[in-house]
């Protein structure tokens, strides 16, 4: 356990590691996306990152040509401690509340995290503020469902009531009600 905390341990690594969970991302979109990093631990914890053999670094071929950082495999392996990691954390972490800072992208983050390894069949859609998120078939996709099954609207107090505690009176919920019923069956309850 002290080797991998040597690894990924350090401030801002997991986080890091998170957002490029869902792709490759250029420097200054993980900047942009990690909001509160300084440049300067930004740039060392990639560094380090690719040192320990989590992260990659390359250029994306002309025209673009841009250099890019994605996960490597062993990096990639990261995704079940990860879960296992948001879903300790998140027995202590209640709604969110006013003076939190739901950052670009959380949606679907927490949906891929928490949800999509157990996800039934199905596409659900998730709309919560300027936030939209789908669960398609398992995979969690930034943005709306082609046709979806299930539609989940509310804010994200609401959201998140509806998946923990099982209560629908801050959303709006529409489609297959055997579909919600799965789903819902599934999401895992903080203890």
């Amino acid at each position: 356990m002290a080797h991998a905390l040597d690894l990924i341990g350090d401030r801002w690594a997991l986080l890091v590691v998170r957002e490029l969970m869902h792709g490759q991302k250029r420097y200054t979109d993980l900047a942009a996306s990690l909001s509160g990093i300084g440049t300067n631990v930004l740039a060392a914890r990639l560094k380090e990152l690719e040192a320990a053999g989590i992260v990659a670094r390359r250029t994306l071929p002309p025209p673009a040509a841009s250099r890019v950082y994605e996960l490597t495999e062993y990096g990639q392996e990261l995704r079940p401690a990860m879960r296992e990691l948001a879903l300790w954390g998140a027995r202590s972490l209640g709604p969110p509340t006013d003076e939190d800072v739901l950052f670009p992208g959380w949606l679907e983050n927490a949906l891929d995290t928490v949800i999509a390894p157990l996800a039934p069949s199905g596409s659900y859609e998730f709309r919560v503020g300027d936030e939209v998120a789908s669960l398609v078939d398992g995979e969690a996709r930034n943005g709306p469902a082609t046709d979806p099954d299930v539609v989940i609207e509310g804010d994200a107090v609401g959201v998140y009531h509806f998946l923990v505690d099982r209560t629908a009176d801050d959303v709006t919920v529409t489609g297959d009600r055997a579909l919600v019923d799965a789903l819902l069956a599934v999401v895992p309850q903080p203890a």
